[in-house]
């Protein structure tokens, strides 16, 4: 039965970032308005180009903050990343585990280097 919910819920939240995907594709084109904003904001030294550059900065924050769909499509696709994890059984991959030894971390490091 937990499979079931699980297939269930990857498949809804599939649908749900396949329907938003040209929402996603839009926040990204904001958020990169967004940041070509501020970056040639803090490179600029004149007024008129500060003033520019900081409408467009405005410009592209404004629109990303109004695209809510994609938002719901950025929820779709952590549901989806979560049913991904608890289908392979992944249990928290970025987590690093204390240990009272020093050695251990050192060990699983030079393990992965020397594959």
């Amino acid at each position: 039965m937990k499979k079931f919910g699980l297939v269930l819920l990857g498949i809804i939240a599939g649908i749900v970032a396949l329907a938003n995907l040209g929402s996603l594709l839009a926040l990204v084109i904001s958020v990169a308005i967004a940041y070509a904003g501020f970056h040639y904001f803090r490179k600029s030294t004149s007024t008129f180009p500060k003033l520019f550059w900081g409408v467009v900065l405005l410009i592209g924050i404004l629109t990303a903050i109004s695209n809510i769909p994609a938002f719901i499509g950025i929820i779709a696709l952590i549901g989806m990343l979560y049913v991904w994890n608890k289908w392979k059984g992944v249990k928290n991959p970025s987590v690093i585990q204390k240990s009272k030894d020093p050695f251990v971390n050192f060990e699983r490091q030079w393990n992965e280097i020397t594959k």
